[in-house]
């Protein structure tokens, strides 16, 4: 039987993150269906509210930009303070009949406000408490870094991305989207899911720990064996690939392409397309491992050819023949027919442009239970009546919880 509002309906998950890594966690929960509340401070709320980009058609007293949208979107918010006592009873009570709580402060934050994993299991044991950080909680693994403050380039550079990613080993590059917030964010909301599948199984609730530079070691572990099995450090190697060859980015007329013929298939009908019958002949190119070792020359051949030509025309050439695309930016995504077919711009509705604008949308696609986004980034406090109510607070104790300013 199919669940329109996702996989993830009934599952409760308490938010207390922000900027990045935290929001996109819950917002990969929240797409599939997970009612996920959003607990921000008073004031200003999220400091992601405040980020550019702005529609053209308002002003910025009343923060919500296109970062805030994206990754905040399918979520209901209630603006707490969590210093006053009375706030965090509201926490407390929210928490206890939750299946999920999720923060990414520093180690020790939620602990100074009261709110720690531990003192929230006592009102709710099958809880499953998930914390993101820079550099991991004692409870799982104490780094010597654990009370270190980190952003994306950090887990970036430390991870060991950033001394394999540039054109050559003196000039190396961070990524450039936030993949030091986006991998653990992913890694967390797997590592909930799974948490929560045991709870269910046991009622037994746990804390689960994502450190940002753990997740981006994870993904780049080539450089792992790479080095535990030769001993070699890797270097940047620009647009190629250390081991698979020809398999990188490429010149056209008009841009660059990709192409990836790791595969000896693939490399003669490359080949063949290049008119290079001799270097399907040639012993020095005739296997992955071969072309690897004589790379320079096979880069060398597939640039000459494919720079002749226009992406178009390579398109026209590649296109279903071998792994190709062609470089896009932004504005050849909006227009490339493959993201409107699969719904990954989704226009939202901004609540004071008057229009839809688009953002990403969900890259998990099921039959019975199709996620997505269903409503806009929610404003702040937008729903703390709603979720006050709904958690038992009658309308005479709201209005005294606001009076004090501990809601809005």
């Amino acid at each position: 039987m199919s669940t329109p509002n996702g996989a993830l309906a009934g599952l409760k998950v308490v938010d207390f993150t922000r900027a990045l890594a935290g929001p996109y966690c819950t917002m990969l929960l929240a797409d599939q269906g997970a009612n996920v509340i959003k607990i921000e401070s008073p004031g200003t709320g999220d400091g992601t509210r405040a980020m550019k980009p702005f529609p053209k058609e308002v002003d910025d007293r009343k923060p919500f930009g296109g970062y805030f949208q994206s990754i905040n979107r399918n979520k209901k918010s209630i603006v707490i303070d969590l210093k006053a006592e009375s706030g965090k009873k509201i926490a407390r009570r929210l928490a206890k009949d939750a299946d999920v709580v999720v923060e990414n402060f520093r180690p020790g934050v939620m602990e100074s406000l009261g709110l720690s994993y531990e003192s929230l299991l006592e009102v709710n044991p099958r809880l499953v408490y998930a914390a993101i950080s820079g550099f991991g909680n004692p409870r799982t693994g104490k780094s010597p870094y654990h009370h270190w403050p980190a952003y994306d380039v950090i887990a970036q550079a430390m991870g060991g991305i950033v001394a394999i990613n540039g054109p050559d080993p003196a000039h190396t590059f961070k990524v450039g989207p936030s993949i030091g917030d986006l991998m653990p964010a992913t890694l967390a909301a797997f590592g909930i899911m799974s948490a929560v599948f045991h709870a269910r199984e046991t009622g037994e609730g746990q804390f689960m720990d994502i450190a940002m530079y753990d997740a981006v070691l994870a993904f780049c572990e080539t450089i792992v064996y790479q080095y535990s099995y030769e001993g070699h450090i890797p270097l940047p190697e620009g647009n190629a690939h250390p081991l698979l060859c020809p398999y990188g980015l490429f010149p056209a007329k008009d841009g660059s392409v990709a192409i990836g013929c790791p595969g000896d298939r693939f490399w003669v009908v490359l080949a063949r397309a290049m008119d290079r019958e001799d270097m399907i002949k040639d012993e020095r190119y005739r296997s992955n491992w071969a072309r690897a070792q004589h790379a320079d020359e096979v880069i060398k051949a597939v640039s000459d050819w494919s720079e002749q030509h226009t992406k178009k025309q390579l398109i026209d050439i590649l296109g279903g023949e071998i792994p190709f695309g062609p470089v896009h930016d932004a504005a050849d995504i909006f227009k490339d027919p493959h993201v409107i077919a699969r719904d990954m711009l989704t226009e939202v509705e901004h609540p004071r442009a008057g229009k839809k604008l688009a953002i990403a949308g969900t890259p998990i696609k099921m039959t019975a239970t199709p996620g997505g986004i269903r409503r806009r980034a929610p404003l702040l406090g937008e729903d703390t009546d709603s979720i006050l109510m709904k958690a038992g607070y009658n309308q005479a104790e709201i209005a005294a919880l606001r009076a004090e300013d501990v809601v809005s």
